[in-house]
């Protein structure tokens, strides 16, 4: 085999993953926020679930995809585990059009329409509003461009003796129908799916070793068996770093596969027959055999059919027992006694897995949604801090906030690193425009974390003093202000959890107003205590320090919902 053959097989395969990907992301984002509505909408039961999870992956040719946004709405709780256990069933089902796409590549000389797709797709991404649309033709025509150079190159290298027997001695060391075997081509499929980060990638390989005689039709279906499992432990390696609610859903995700492979390895000849039978193939028939040809011609039908009734029946046999896999998975995955709720950690970002601008746009809303109740927390802190009379309580509960604001720190750095390397992919309009949107939330969030620090720190001065105490109606006036600035957090908090469409933007404007009032009311009032002698200048100083950051933080999260809603909240 020469290098150049090994390069054009790696090229073509090359060729196949990237127009896999571009054509995912076009549909993502043609259909990415409806689709994410559906998903999150169409999951009462387990039976509507799954056809979610169908529609969704079917629509974006990517079960990653789906799988990525369920584990992500679950981490949010927007969904239980046992509904993205159902939704998890239904993406395997939709993927299964995947190999269907790679079986018409072989089956058929598909390069007649490539070039035209690449010149329709070229024009379509010069008209500004047509461009994903241009960008979906040029993914399909990569796609079909790498499966039909991949399919010659392989039939060519076949046609060499020398080249076809080397490989063929290999395969051959394995014929043999034991155990042993057929555990040894399940565990390759799953290292390469696990290598090459694409199951569609390994199942054109797959077709194209049972097309041109190199695999029998078993090892190939072993291969396939294989890729369901290894398409799942990408998941699972990322989830590993996230959540308890989404390590659960990814590992679900393996279970399901598992015990799907499970039961058709113990059932694997009658229902290989099966298969075989409705797509008229014929198991027995032998390489000098007459008919050994046209037998070929249909084995990658036979391979796509396979897959697709391994994943409906799995999900038809296991929808019934959802609720028994939710436990398994809650008992195999079971958090510490005491989760370190307070280290630094992102909980949505996440990185090693293949994703769209689209989906790491959604990862980055939930994780800056995580920041702002983490931030009102913060704020929850200094509040306890004011009254705390006990010394070694109060050191603690202030070196909590000091922890909370380099926590701030962080995140706003990882968070904003994040979205920089997301505006580096091809973005549409609307994602550029919501990047923009979000840098200036965690940056105005950010900055309410240092008006808690600071306000700490006021507090902090008053209690080293010594000398120095509030009166009780200081106490009073303050309690007043921060119950005005929480419930201005609280609204933010709202509209981060919701949607935009449905928020009334007046409650936070309203609540503004009332705390920009009451800051100039007590700043008037200030003046006239100090100058009464009621407390020292010193005091009143501490007092107002407080009362401004209050006010400062009420304009932070007026700046917040301004980023998130997109407009100036005076305008409206």
């Amino acid at each position: 085999m020469s290098i150049l053959v090994i390069f054009k097989l790696l090229g073509s395969l090359s060729l196949l993953m990237f127009g896999m990907k571009s054509m995912s992301d076009a549909l993502q984002k043609m259909a990415g926020p409806q689709l994410r509505h559906v998903l999150g909408a169409l999951t009462t039961n387990r039976f509507t679930g799954v056809l979610s999870g169908m529609f969704v992956t079917a629509a974006v040719q990517s079960s990653t995809a789906t799988t990525i946004m369920t584990v992500s709405f679950v981490s949010a709780g927007l969904l239980t585990l046992m509904q993205a256990i159902s939704v998890i069933m239904g993406a395997h089902i939709g993927t299964t059009i995947t190999a269907w796409i790679m079986a018409l590549g072989i089956s058929f000389d598909l390069t007649k329409f490539v070039y035209p797709a690449f010149f329709l797709g070229i024009i379509l991404i010069y008209m500004k509003s047509k461009r994903i649309i241009g960008d979906l033709f040029f993914g399909a025509a990569f796609l079909f461009l790498g499966l039909s150079t991949l399919k010659e190159t392989g039939f060519n290298l076949m046609e060499d003796p020398q080249a076809s027997e080397a490989i063929r001695d290999f395969f051959d060391n394995f014929n043999e129908p034991n155990f042993w075997n057929a555990f040894f081509f399940l565990i390759m499929g799953t290292i390469l799916t696990l290598c090459v980060q694409s199951s569609a990638a390994i199942m054109a390989i797959t077709m194209i070793l049972c097309a041109t005689g190199v695999l029998h039709i078993d090892q190939g279906i072993m291969l396939v068996l294989g890729e369901n499992i290894g398409t799942t432990i990408t998941a699972n390696i990322v989830a590993a770093k996230a959540n308890i609610p989404a390590r659960r859903a990814a590992f679900a995700h393996l279970s399901i596969n598992v015990l799907g492979v499970t039961w058709a390895l113990i059932l694997f000849h009658p229902f290989v027959n099966l298969i075989c039978s409705l797509v008229g193939f014929d198991r027995s028939i032998e390489m000098n055999h007459p008919a050994y040809a046209d037998n070929l011609k249909i084995i990658s039908v036979v391979l796509a059919t396979f897959h697709s009734m391994f994943n409906i029946v799995n999900t038809l046999l296991l929808i019934w027992f959802v609720p028994l896999i939710e436990r398994f998975v809650c008992w195999a995955i079971n958090p510490k006694s005491k989760e370190e709720d307070e280290d630094f950690r992102l909980h949505f970002i996440t990185s090693g897995i293949m994703k769209t601008p689209e989906l790491s746009v959604l990862e980055a809303q939930k994780e800056i949604r995580s920041f702002a109740e983490r931030i009102q927390s913060m704020f929850g802190m200094v509040c306890e801090l004011l009254v705390e009379k006990d010394e070694n309580k109060f050191k603690q509960l202030f070196s909590r906030i000091e922890k909370y604001e380099g926590i701030s720190d962080n995140m706003e750095i990882e968070i904003a690193k994040y979205l920089d390397n997301v505006s580096d992919a091809h973005l549409s309009d609307e994602t550029k425009a919501k990047i923009r949107a979000m840098l200036r939330e965690i940056s105005e969030i950010e900055s309410i974390g240092d008006a808690c620090y600071n306000m700490a720190r006021s507090i902090s001065r008053k209690v080293q003093s010594k000398k120095e105490h509030f009166t009780d109606k200081q106490y009073a006036h303050l309690h007043q202000m921060m119950q005005l600035t929480d419930n201005a957090l609280t609204e933010m908090n709202n509209l981060m959890k919701g949607r935009k469409e449905s928020y009334d933007v007046n409650r936070t404007f309203n609540i503004e107003n009332e705390i920009n009032n009451y800051r100039n009311q007590l700043k008037s009032q200030n003046i006239n205590d100090v100058n009464n002698h009621v407390y020292t200048y010193a005091i009143g100083t501490i007092y107002m320090d407080l009362v401004n950051e209050c006010e400062k933080l009420g304009d932070y999260v007026v700046n917040v919902v301004e980023a998130r809603m997109g407009t100036r909240l005076k305008d409206i």
